[in-house]
């Protein structure tokens, strides 16, 4: 330690078997950046600035009002319109002035969230709305940094950890792999609709810290690859083993500039889902002047199609392929169907993209066994 002064804050973790004052200075090597200084995110930052975590940022742009109070109990009547994330930084000081922190009075965006998480080494999510955890897990994904979910809704909460390579170098789990799409608007009710119990955020957002100080320091067993859902009306918990899901990284981008590319607010919105079409609108569409058709197969793929006009161009290369068209409509299609669609979804979280985008049903396997069965007849 620095100081006595420092090793009596401390003491009472130091004392533990297996943490000492070895785990004590990673924790305050350590930097955590936590995303919303709500309800999940109040008690997380509390006890990872008491535990002495060294660095801790906080990203938040809204404002404390007055339904926050009886979840958030960081802030007082007192701070009601005051910025969250400069008030809980104001307050975390007083608790425990040892340690920086990096205020982010701003909301993130996929235009500065690479540059805002890139600098810490674990990133917790405590955001309210399914638009930020998509930009959090793909930024997590991209940057390789550990991600400590957490959710609440009513009565129950859950949480994870994400994109953590363990030591056996098994593939890490992410968001996608559990929800590879987000919801329609409105499909899950927000805790502003729906209403949660106010000490659920305390206990899901105190594991979330718990779970960062065993990633930081190397004890227990964290959440790798699982989530664990906590019932606060019967106190039942449950944990599932996660798996990675391989058809789940075409959604997310590869690159920086994918990344920047996509939006997330409009990706989450009630109409954000491309649809899929049948095989005689499909036909249709093939005649359609301001249609343009892509086949998303790899080169080496059977059978080729000769029957209309279309672009060949593999789902590995799309997202650098930079389409540019003045069409209207575009319609991607594959083997089966799968794969367009995710195509089609990415196409459509372009932030420029104002265009109507479908998949064919099916996949083109389907279509000429379906036009062939038509010649026979």
């Amino acid at each position: 330690m620095n100081s006595k002064f420092s090793y009596e804050r401390y003491s009472r973790q130091t004392l533990l078997k297996g943490f000492g004052e070895t785990g004590q200075e990673k924790l305050l090597r350590a930097k955590v950046l936590v995303i919303g200084a709500g309800g999940l995110g109040c008690p997380a930052l509390q006890y990872l600035a008491a535990a002495g975590v060294g660095t801790i940022g906080i990203v938040d742009n809204d404002t404390v009002s007055l339904s926050n109070l009886h979840r958030q109990p960081l802030y007082t009547t007192a701070d009601i319109g005051l910025f969250k994330s400069e008030t809980a930084a104001k307050k975390l000081r007083e608790l425990n002035p040892e340690i920086s922190f990096h205020v982010y009075n701003e909301r993130l965006t996929s235009s500065n969230a690479l540059e805002i998480m890139a600098p810490f080494d674990i990133i917790i999510d405590g955001s309210d709305n399914f638009a930020t955890r998509y930009l959090v897990n793909d930024a997590c994904v991209l940057l390789d940094k550990p991600l400590v979910f957490g959710a609440v809704s009513q009565f129950e909460g859950q949480i994870a950890v994400f994109n953590f390579h363990s030591s056996d170098k098994s593939p890490a789990v992410n968001y996608r792999d559990l929800f590879p799409r987000p919801p329609k608007e409105n499909e899950v009710l927000n805790c502003a609709e729906a209403g949660v119990l106010g000490v659920l955020p305390g206990i899901i957002g105190t594991m979330q810290a718990s779970e960062t100080i065993k990633l930081i320091t190397g004890i227990g067993k964290p959440l790798i690859n699982c989530l664990l859902t906590f019932n606060a009306l019967n106190n039942q918990f449950y944990e599932i083993s996660l798996k990675p899901n391989q058809d789940t990284r075409s959604l997310i981008p590869a690159t920086k500039e994918d990344f920047e590319s996509m939006n997330y607010e409009w990706l989450c919105a009630a109409e954000r889902s491309p649809r899929e079409i049948d095989i005689n609108r499909f036909d249709e569409l093939i005649a359609d002047k301001d249609t343009i058709l892509i086949d998303v197969r790899e080169s080496h793929e059977l059978p080729i199609v000769t029957e209309f006009k279309h672009q060949r161009i593999p789902m590995s290369i799309l997202k650098q392929a930079m389409i540019k068209t003045d069409a209207g409509t575009i319609v991607v299609f594959c083997q089966s169907g799968s794969r367009s669609l995710a195509a089609a979804e990415w196409l459509l979280g372009l932030s420029d993209q104002t265009r109507n985008v479908y998949s064919l049903k099916g996949g083109i396997l389907q279509w000429i066994n379906q036009h062939q069965k038509k010649e026979t007849v």
